[in-house]
């Protein structure tokens, strides 16, 4: 007789969510959140939810890719007890098909059941995702992002961002005119820190040139987040050394031991954890690694909806001493389909007021 969290189905449904505007990254652009819901059914009826939000521009995996990867696993998912989710992530992550002739799998995919499972293995015991974590804190203060766009729009951008609360701003690099967007919000934001993210857009000289123009303009970025390609850490670490500024990998780890490798070649100060790129169990077992070489810890993600930056928020609060957050997305959405999870006031958020699992179901739930 199955037990009352034994997984008795998994669906997917792909969802089209509409930005306000285009979000643009070094590697291109983005203009709708092309994601998917996986909704997960315990046998004592409790459902959990995940969501897959893979962005092409950032590593070329697409919502179809998640949602093959997602129907090629889901008949090893269905009938595991979810209270076994670790053997059911490590399954998964081992019979997902590979993404075309790369050595990529659907971290999307991953991070979509891994999250549905564990929402509703936790509401069925009535438990919140931050306390499941470790409950080491209940409130986050995030970055916001300002994608590559017009000077003017730069501009803007923070001046509103500014009047919001927010004290952190993270501008998206690897355009023609990034120093004159960057010196624009700085002017927009006086008393914002300033934030780098490359996405692996830039050689070591584009790199440095862009940092020296910076400073020359009164302009000194707190970090660089992956400025330049180099999976195990070499260019990093060529920008680390000759621009003594803090770096914050993110393409470069994917695995627990491309952190190890970049701690050897010390070419990264904080690691970026995201969740859509390789899952839950993943990620636990990266934070744990960057903690053993004493780096930090950034939480982050794709372009998500409320679902999966919930389960974010409840990850890294629950754990704690994330010293960057980076969980914006939701801001960028013309409208959510989504409903619950954390409460935003300004850049803060607050996981209190979730009381079992992560808190967001769609609208029909």
């Amino acid at each position: 007789m199955p037990l009352p969290t034994t997984i008795r189905s998994l669906t997917v449904e792909p969802l089209d969510v509409p930005l306000i505007k285009p979000f643009g990254i070094a590697g291109g652009v983005q203009r709708v959140a092309e994601v998917a819901l996986v909704t997960v059914e315990l046998e004592d009826g409790t459902r959990g939810y995940g969501e897959a939000a893979p962005l092409p521009p950032y590593n070329g995996e697409t919502r179809e890719h998640a949602v093959d990867g997602i129907h090629a696993v889901r008949a090893g998912v269905i009938g595991e007890d979810a209270r076994s989710w670790r053997r059911i992530a490590a399954r998964v992550a081992d019979t997902l098909p590979r993404l075309g002739d790369t050595f990529l799998r659907s971290g999307a995919a991953r991070c979509a059941i891994e999250t549905a499972v564990l929402d509703a293995l936790t509401r069925h015991y009535g438990i919140p995702l931050w306390a499941f974590f470790g409950g080491a804190e209940r409130k986050l203060i995030t970055d916001v992002t300002i994608s590559i766009d017009s000077v003017a729009e730069a501009r803007a951008e923070a001046a509103q961002r500014a009047t919001e609360g927010f004290t952190r701003l993270k501008v998206k690099v690897g355009g023609a005119e990034d120093v004159a967007r960057v010196v624009a919000v700085h002017e927009a934001a006086p008393g914002a820190e300033i934030m780098l993210d490359g996405n692996a857009g830039f050689t070591v000289e584009g790199a440095l040139d862009l940092l020296s123009d910076l400073r020359a303009r009164g302009v000194e970025p707190i970090c660089f987040e992956q400025p330049v390609h180099g999976y195990f850490g070499a260019t990093l670490e060529d920008v680390a050394r000759q621009a003594s500024i803090h770096i914050v990998a993110d393409e470069s780890v994917g695995h627990p031991n491309h952190v190890n490798l970049l701690h050897e070649n010390l070419a990264a100060h904080t690691v970026n954890v995201k969740l859509m790129k390789y899952g839950v169990a993943e990620a636990l077992a990266i934070v744990d690694t960057a903690r053993s070489h004493r780096m930090g810890l950034m939480i982050g993600g794709m372009v998500e909806t409320k679902l999966a930056m919930s389960m974010s928020a409840c990850f890294a609060a629950g754990i704690g001493g994330f010293h960057f957050v980076d969980l914006d997305t939701p801001l960028f959405l013309a409208k959510d389909p989504f409903t619950g999870g954390y409460a935003q006031r300004g850049p803060e958020l607050d996981v209190s007021p979730i009381e079992a699992g992560h808190g967001v179901s769609p609208p029909d739930a």
